[in-house]
């Protein structure tokens, strides 16, 4: 049986990726750290194996891996928040790239060879002109938050590693995903959450938005995490692969989608704190390289993934 290992497990992307894991026969193993909450993974905690440790501390990550010795190694675990990452810019940083970097020495140290797949992001990208769009892997680098610089440093991490030490080390930029038990500060789960609130009165029937011209490409998390597990499959180690639609959307769609679903009639208010320093416009990614070379492509419409996120709200909100 296949053991793998997940940093982040107990995150958003982490818990449905232990989920199609599971279904997939594997022994699914997952790094958390002592404070780490657990209610995305409580359905399934009878049936992975949890092991406390920090990317931050080098010997307890050692211990964690000494002990599970994974087969496949699934780097989720961040600061994966972009807005705070100007707020945190360095514990941004200090714990997106240095904390792989453990990750790489503590596999090194033991004599490991697990395939690792590197959650890395479409912020990568960060200004992209007209003329790029969509965004084939090997478009320039311009990241525009401290977010997005972390995650270029992992990804040229990853590239080194692979170069220097021949890991097997397949990277992954995923561009927006989204889906049930996604965190609340993010635009779909945000809109989702106000609007739920504005039902069951909770909110004066006014949605607080920040930009709503900028476009973003958005895959379901469940036909994302199926790419994770695709890309240490059939991937090769060294190279880097987008995960996306192929199609960007307009944040104002994805609100006015939304209310279509809600009997709810509300108005918008611009909320200054929800603007940022610096905005990627649009990031509309290409997916052929890796739809050719794994056979992976999204499966759940835009529209249903929206209203599985209205759904969960209503049971959790």
């Amino acid at each position: 049986m296949t053991r793998s290992l997940i940093t982040g497990i107990t995150g958003f992307a982490g818990s449905h990726l232990a989920e199609h894991l599971l279904k997939e026969g594997h022994e699914v193993y997952g790094l958390v750290r002592w404070r780490s909450p657990h209610h995305n993974i409580l359905h399934i905690k009878d049936k992975i194996h949890l092991i406390e440790g920090d990317l931050m501390d080098m010997g307890s990550l050692f211990h964690a891996l000494k002990v599970v010795r994974p087969d496949l190694i699934f780097h989720l675990a961040a600061q994966s928040y972009v807005v705070s990452s100007w707020k945190k810019p360095y514990k941004t940083i200090h714990v997106n790239t240095l904390g792989q970097l453990n990750l790489f020495e503590a596999v090194r140290a033991l004599d490991l060879d697990p395939v690792i797949q590197l959650a890395c992001s479409s912020e990568e990208y960060g200004l992209v002109y007209e003329h790029e769009v969509p965004i084939k892997e090997t478009n320039p680098l311009r990241p525009l938050s401290p977010y997005g610089v972390s995650k270029v440093g992992q990804d040229l991490l990853g590239f080194q590693y692979h170069q220097t030490y021949g890991m097997k080390i397949i990277r992954t930029r995923a561009f927006n995903h989204t889906g049930p038990r996604r965190g609340h500060v993010f635009v779909t789960s945000n809109f989702a959450k106000q609007i739920v609130d504005i039902e069951n009165g909770r909110q004066e029937p006014v949605i607080l938005v920040g930009d709503l011209t900028s476009k973003r490409d958005f895959t379901d998390v469940r036909d994302t995490v199926r790419g994770y597990l695709l890309a240490v499959q059939k991937g090769r180690p060294g190279e880097v692969y987008n995960i996306c639609s192929n199609t960007a959307y307009p944040i104002q769609y994805i609100l006015d989608s939304l209310l279509q679903m809600s009997d709810v009639k509300v108005t918008t208010k611009q909320d200054p704190t929800r603007m940022r320093p610096s905005d990627v416009k649009i990031l509309h990614g290409d997916n052929t390289k890796f739809k050719t070379e794994t056979g992976w492509e999204p499966l759940i419409p835009f529209e249903q993934t929206l209203k599985d996120i209205l759904d969960y709200w209503r049971q959790h909100g």
